[in-house]
């Protein structure tokens, strides 16, 4: 029995030079951490502090187990987990096929070890956790934000890392009732196999990871919310529509741009100044060469009721005014070897060390000076991975520790940086625009958008399993740039049929946002600062001629008659951590079907979404979950849950369905 013991409520196994620590972490939950240093290094990371809940724990001669709420963990005398929901049915179990226990039905002389911590040189372990596949029927959902178009994550290989498009969030959300965390932002790689789940991270000294059970989707999000945080409140803005592209290139484009919507009678929330607006990369401020009066130009803004948000580049160019006082004081990022470059576009460049608090600290003042104080206060956050020219993930060192131990939490103390600044002003219902995000990120107001993707249908079906995903993965904030960002001639009919579609898809997504880097490109203005970086055609509604421009007109309507809903559904977000766009099974769990459809979702409760992501499409078929009639918002066509049906898709209108009349 002198393998167990309980401290404060936590069972703790200590077996050779290993302990596993498993605590109630909120309710139904559990934390599960491991380590064969000899001592815990308290860095809870995603997980917000928890108030001591009392559990049951028990130990016997065949193990201990330790139950809180509808969840319970046995942990045998062999040092192996099995995790348990209230109906006592085995959800999760490790995979392990060694000797140690000749009892197990699964003992096996092939020595693979379910914890298995691989020492470094230097002290670190590349720490591999194994988990059986226990049912070939299991679907899982979550993770983040991947450029492919699955939605079932079962049977894919994914990297724990960021990139450019690419987003590690991860939670994983199973049809077998659990929701767990690896709550490690160190670089690694997760494998959800037919016959083994596993998680890694090469470099590492604990093991950590949170499980929850639920009896619905919505139970398990909600409770991985609580122990993660939630969004702020969306402000107004947030509800209607952005216009951005690559780029304005002068303060009178903007405003013209920005005056033409109003002239129209068009809805704008929101206009952006994407980047190279500054003389320098690290020099966050405008450039008076392009730029000669912000505080003019904020204030017609305003006066046209147009919210402002600017560009931000963590990146410092060697040649900037900053670099040499952030530099001695130890505020960028460092390289293990070579020329000390992380990115180099438009110039040799490093990214300010957001782990570090004073570069925080000092970034921010700088912000604050130069756009904040001028009633700028909605940034977008670009480069958060961050972007790397090479990935060379082992080769980048911050203030918390190397890359590999622990880069992926970069995103989430980017979004910090401007968070806690803006909150220190006073301001509420924050909210910055930002290319990446890991567990927690939703917590410092992150609005994610999936990055520099292909304009291209089939680009397009991969955002929208990624937008799904994402929400699962605890990010409710979440949007695309509409068209994709690469590419597409205005002029050219094949690309206005991909916009349109996008267009009226993004009409439906939590921020709707149009943004592009479109063809051909556009003639240099200036010869100074960021003059280098041309601007892209147009890429404003009218942009695409009278039948695409009429057709925009619709779906912005559209977008301010579901303003009330919207801030209803972003209201659920911050309170509860529900995703703004669902998959149909979190709305309808017990539909065997709605597990199975990837191509559809809802947007909230209420309407059933279905884009068309095909070159051509003109009808397509359509799921409706049982339970309620649906009605077709265009044509007013009355659909009965429970059947599948091929509904027209005209390039006019995108099928969309509200949820009516339930069926007793």
């Amino acid at each position: 029995m002198d393998l167990f013991r309980e401290e404060n409520g936590k069972l703790i196994y200590h077996y050779d030079a290993e302990e596993v620590i498993l605590e109630p972490w909120g309710e139904n939950s559990l934390r599960v951490r491991g380590f064969k240093t000899g001592k815990l290094k308290e860095k809870n990371w995603a997980l917000l502090e928890q108030e001591y809940i009392e559990t049951q724990i028990t130990m016997d001669e065949s193990g201990a187990v330790i139950k809180n709420g509808a969840i319970t963990a046995k942990i045998t005398r062999k040092g192996k987990l099995l995790f348990y929901n209230s109906r006592g049915e085995l959800i999760l179990e490790e995979y392990a096929r060694n000797r140690r226990d000749l009892q197990d039905p699964k003992c096996s002389a092939i020595e693979v070890e379910a914890r298995e911590f691989k020492p470094i040189p230097g002290g670190d372990y590349h720490l591999t956790v194994r988990f059986e596949t226990i049912d070939q029927e299991e679907r899982i959902y979550g993770m983040g934000q991947y450029q492919q178009p699955y939605l079932n994550l079962m049977g894919t290989d994914l990297e724990l890392a960021h990139r450019n498009s690419q987003a590690s969030v991860p939670f994983a959300l199973s049809s077998l009732g659990y929701g767990l965390l690896w709550n490690n932002p160190g670089i690694g790689r997760v494998v959800f196999g037919k016959n083994i789940k596993s998680f890694e991270a090469y470099s590492t000294d604990i093991m950590d990871y949170w499980i929850t059970v639920g009896d619905t989707p919505a139970e398990i999000e909600e409770a991985y919310a609580k122990v993660t945080g939630t969004v702020p409140m969306m402000p107004e803005y947030g509800l209607g529509f952005w216009q951005c592209k690559l780029r304005y290139q002068t303060q009178e484009e903007l405003l013209e741009i920005a005056r033409e919507y109003k002239r129209r009678g068009l809805p704008l929330d929101l206009i952006v100044i994407d980047f190279f607006h500054w003389p320098k990369q690290g020099e966050w401020k405008f450039d008076p060469v392009y730029w000669p009066d912000p505080d003019a130009m904020v204030e017609e803004l305003k006066e046209l009721s147009v919210k402002l948000m600017v560009s931000i580049w963590p990146t410092v160019d060697r040649e900037s005014e900053n670099y040499e006082e952030m530099l001695e004081k130890g505020y960028l990022i460092r390289t293990d070897r070579g020329f000390r470059v992380g990115l180099n576009f438009q110039g040799a460049t490093i990214h300010y060390d957001a782990t570090n608090p004073e570069a925080r600290e000092y970034v921010w003042n700088k912000v604050k000076e130069n756009y904040y104080e001028k009633g700028i206060q909605v940034f977008w956050l670009d480069e958060a991975e961050p972007e790397y020219t090479a990935y060379d993930f082992d080769n980048y060192r911050y203030y918390l520790g190397s890359n590999l131990q622990i880069g992926n939490i970069y995103p989430v103390d980017y979004a910090r940086t401007f968070y806690e600044g803006m909150k220190e002003q006073g301001q509420e219902n924050i909210v910055n625009l930002i290319r990446c995000a890991w567990a927690g990120s939703q917590r410092y107001g992150a609005l994610v958008w999936s990055g520099d993707i292909a304009s291209s249908f089939e680009s397009m079906k991969n955002q929208l399993a990624a937008g799904l995903n994402m929400g699962i993965a605890g990010i409710p904030w979440w949007t695309t740039d509409i068209g994709g960002f690469h590419g597409g001639d205005p002029g050219d009919e094949a690309f206005r049929e991909l916009f349109v579609r996008w267009f009226q898809w993004g009409t439906f997504c939590p921020v709707m946002r149009l943004h592009g880097d479109r063809e051909p490109r556009q003639p240099q203005v200036g010869t100074t600062g960021g003059a280098t970086c041309c601007s892209g055609a147009a890429n404003e509604v009218w942009s695409y001629g009278e039948k695409v421009y009429e057709i925009c007109k619709d779906n912005l309507k559209l977008r301010e008659s579901l303003r009330p809903y919207t801030k209803g559904l972003m209201k659920e977000a911050h309170e509860k951590g529900t995703p703004v766009m669902r998959p149909l099974f979190y709305e309808f769990p017990e539909d065997k079907v709605c597990w199975e459809v990837e191509d559809q979702y809802l947007y909230g409760p209420d309407y059933l979404v279905a884009p068309i992501l095909e070159k051509g499409m003109r009808s397509r078929k359509v799921y409706f979950p049982k339970g309620f009639t649906w009605k077709e918002i265009h044509s007013e066509k009355i659909y009965l849950g429970g059947s599948s049906e091929e509904v027209d898709a005209p390039m006019e209108y995108m099928p969309v369905f509200l949820k009516e009349a339930a069926i007793v």
